[in-house]
């Protein structure tokens, strides 16, 4: 995978930062882009470890393939690893952005502090994939006739919903805000993920039949009894917006607050 002396011969890099006079002018994103060469050089030191650390239950939660992607980048064939990419998943620009990166944590090459900038080459692939066109909207070839409910439309809600259509069922996700995203969309500031990076995986969704229904607190405005009766499955994909104590020294003095009350 990779070049095999890659590790030895390239320096790590990522994404470098705008200057902070230009920081403070906007609330945006302020990184900035690498070219896909320097991409590739970084896939390159993806060292062939014979047993990749970077995905199962030591790194990726979500079993990303990370030495597969990383060595097709490196062999410039970016068509292939948003495929791979995307058999494991459904929207690599958002964890490229905001996903801590345990896979890197993982890294052998983090033995020396120098793991490969694997979350850099994540959200490239993702991003040149819109470039390209090959995200777009993939309808099912036939439909089931099955209906079925998602509730909430955060990343677990959206995923499922996705995968669902694609299945050929029709879906419905119902969100109780005004538009669709969950803590992406409102718990992550938009130097972290901008938000027309939601916008336009919603409006692929909805090309392959997704319909969202914002607005809709279910359990208020809509009973579940209603969805159990109007779908032949119902998904429970909502978030907990209840903090989990910390339960340190300290945690009840004055100026501490949980992440979501802030």
């Amino acid at each position: 995978m990779g070049k095999v002396t890659g590790f030895l011969e390239i320096d790590r890099q990522v994404h470098k930062y705008q200057p902070a006079s230009d920081r403070i002018r906007h609330f945006r994103e302020f990184t900035l882009p690498m070219s896909d060469k320097e991409v590739e050089k970084q896939a390159a030191r993806c060292m062939d470890c014979g047993i990749p650390f970077c995905h199962g239950p030591t790194g990726c939660p979500i079993h990303n393939q990370i030495p597969d992607w990383n060595d097709l980048v490196y062999n410039g064939d970016w068509d292939n690893a948003i495929r791979n990419l995307h058999s494991t998943n459904n929207f690599p620009e958002f964890t490229g952005r905001i996903c801590p990166a345990p896979c890197e944590e993982a890294c052998t090459l983090n033995l020396e502090d120098i793991p490969v900038a694997i979350k850099t080459v994540e959200q490239a692939i993702a991003d040149k994939a819109y470039e390209t066109g090959h995200i777009r909207p993939y309808p099912p070839e036939k439909k089931t006739g099955k209906r079925v409910a998602v509730i909430g439309s955060g990343p677990a809600g959206m995923s499922a919903a996705q995968q669902l259509g694609r299945a050929g069922h029709d879906v419905h996700v119902y969100e109780r805000e005004s538009r669709p995203g969950g803590l992406m969309r409102y718990g992550i500031p938009d130097f972290k993920i901008e938000k027309h990076y939601i916008d336009r995986r919603i409006e692929q969704m909805q090309g392959e039949g997704v319909t969202f229904h914002c607005g809709v607190n279910v359990g208020v405005d809509k009973k579940v009894s209603e969805l159990l009766a109007e779908h032949d499955a119902v998904l429970y994909c909502g978030g907990s917006e209840t903090p989990r104590p910390a339960n340190i020294p300290g945690d009840d003095l004055g100026g501490v607050y949980d992440a979501m009350p802030y």
